[in-house]
């Protein structure tokens, strides 16, 4: 059985809305290393449709000497989507309830199934209980407003704090299960 691992970068008050302006200046090789690591470790990548149509924009021309972008682009994706008919860049559109789908995506041996931004469909799946890690990059910034990642009311969830420590940019990187 495999998790489902959403990988979110958040400021200090929990924006997580276009992180490219907050995230450039403190973004280093430790956190390269982390997300090599959370890709890597992954078998596909679950994703909301905002997030895969600007991902499938930029990555299927990116190359780097990690190995990153190939593996990135190599990775089957899975795309929560009501309005997508078709799907390129390896993926494929998850129809009907995506809880259930997502349920039984989980119970398919291999790694994880992560998730990057995609705030609505992480929303949706803690409704439902399937999200079981929280991978958190909390940002020595404060924003005032935008998209939280949790903006919704949810069911309680008690979570256990895995790792944690911070970047000598000051990035805090959180890693939590559901206890």
């Amino acid at each position: 059985m495999c998790k489902v691992i959403a990988a979110e970068f958040l400021t200090l008050d929990g924006v997580m809305e276009d992180p490219a302006p907050w995230t450039c200046s403190d973004f280093n090789d430790e956190l390269g290393e982390f997300q090599q690591e959370l890709l890597f470790a992954s078998d596909a990548l679950l994703l909301g449709r905002v997030t895969y149509e600007g991902f499938a924009a930029a990555w299927p021309g990116m190359t780097d000497e990690t190995g990153f972008a190939a593996r990135m682009n190599g990775l089957p994706k899975y795309v929560a989507s009501r309005t997508l008919q078709t799907a390129g860049w390896n993926a494929e559109i998850i129809r009907g309830d995506v809880a259930t789908e997502v349920a039984k995506l989980k119970q398919e041996p291999g790694q994880n199934l992560l998730i990057y931004g995609s705030g609505q469909l992480v929303q949706y799946l803690r409704q439902h209980g399937l999200i079981d890690e929280y991978r958190l990059m909390v940002f020595p910034v404060l924003l005032g407003s935008g998209k939280r990642l949790f903006a919704e009311p949810g069911p309680r969830a008690a979570m256990k704090l895995i790792s944690s420590y911070t970047t000598s940019t000051g990035v805090l990187v959180l890693t939590y299960e559901r206890a």
